[in-house]
């Protein structure tokens, strides 16, 4: 199913929904909603909540306190919309809160972002979290046809496909389409995240040839970005890929930086002074990042696991868990760099794009409250 642009005409006298959204904080449901000041104001979300930790950082929605069954009876709202949020909990709590809203009047939203889980290791928990929930909802949204296609097969449920809205907000996606017109000089650069190595990723396979690559393109630069955990004995540390990194950046192959989780203005100023954005993932459904690349008009080469290739245009290398072709990889990165290609998503079609994306959901939510009534 796809998106519809026009919204469900309300009814005189009808309020908006109050929506339940889990989380509401979060970028890409903040621009679920029309763009302010350029369409009548939508469904009313309720603000995320104080985590259930003891002392929560400003803004932190993790883990949310909404998926609780006791705070589903407290609080007042007509529809939830589970997005993210529900990595750690058990699929029986999961199946106690769905029916604690429908036990209460309420209608149940689920946009599927991940059929497979990117911080799990194994994906068995994630299936049983997803059984437990999607044959529930009475409305299901994913983000591509493929996601749609696999949900039928997996669940015999149709999902509304409705393309992820811009990442990064519109100003700073007009002052980086403004810096990448007047960079007329300096390297073609090549970035690789390594991030603090969420399950799904596997740098290691990628790096040694991708390094061999970029060193045998003229003026090409690999850049490879790791955070500190990674790389001085935190949490996410890996031995293997510290050496390899300090030898290789020790030899003059990369360009190695290694910092704190990076803030949104610097994320978009790194994103943005990257010709090529390389995704090492073995597993995964969508990317948030992938999005943000095409705003700041970074190209992305993407692998095949998943549905990243269906979000938006991209580059393409054989990876997945078992395997990966390293040819398909070697191939791409030169194709980038000979052809230079600008697939970006600019402002207009990312300002119609959350129109219709906005549209869409405000006629989901219509159609699922008047089933279960308000």
């Amino acid at each position: 199913m796809s998106i519809s642009v026009a919204p469900a005409a309300p009814q005189a006298g009808t309020r908006p929904p109050t929506i339940a959204s889990v989380p509401s904080g979060h970028v890409y449901v903040r621009h679920l909603a029309p763009e302010p000041g350029l369409a009548a104001a939508g469904a009313h979300r309720l603000p995320d909540p104080p985590p259930r930790v003891a002392d929560p950082e400003p803004g932190q929605w993790w883990p949310p306190a909404m998926l609780d069954p006791a705070w589903v009876r407290a609080h007042d709202f007509d529809l939830m919309h589970l997005h993210f949020g529900f990595d750690a909990l058990d699929p029986r709590d999961l199946a106690a809160l769905v029916d604690a809203v429908h036990e209460t009047g309420r209608g149940f939203v689920q946009t599927v972002h991940d059929l497979r889980n990117p911080h799990h290791v194994d994906r068995r928990l994630h299936d049983e979290q997803l059984d437990a929930l999607v044959p529930r909802a009475d409305a299901l949204l994913t983000l591509t046809p493929g996601a749609a296609d696999e949900i039928r097969r997996r669940w015999g449920r149709e999902a509304t496909v409705v393309p992820h809205p811009h990442v990064v907000d519109l100003r700073t996606m007009a002052v980086a389409a403004d810096c990448r017109a007047r960079r007329r000089t300096g390297a073609f650069r090549v970035g690789l995240h390594v991030k603090s190595l969420r399950a799904g990723m596997a740098p290691m396979r990628l790096l040694p040839t991708l390094a061999d690559t970029v060193a045998d393109l003229p003026d090409a630069v690999l850049q490879v970005n790791a955070h500190r955990d990674v790389m001085e004995g935190g949490a996410r540390e890996d031995v293997a890929l510290r050496g390899w990194l300090r030898s290789a950046a020790a030899e003059g192959r990369i360009d190695l930086r290694v910092h704190d989780f990076l803030p949104d203005k610097e994320l978009w100023d790194y994103l943005g002074s990257l010709d090529l954005s390389v995704l090492p993932y073995r597993f995964g459904t969508h990317s948030g990042w992938l999005e943000a690349c095409r705003d700041l008009g970074t190209t992305v080469l993407a692998p095949t696991c998943g549905y990243f290739a269906e979000q938006g245009p991209v580059l393409s290398y054989e990876h997945d868990e078992d395997h990966i072709d390293l040819g398909s990889l070697d191939a791409a990165v030169r194709r980038a760099h000979a052809e230079r290609p600008r697939w970006g998503a600019g402002i207009d079609e990312r300002r119609a794009q959350r129109r219709q994306v906005a549209a869409a959901h405000e006629r989901v939510y219509a159609e699922v409250l008047g089933t279960v009534g308000r």
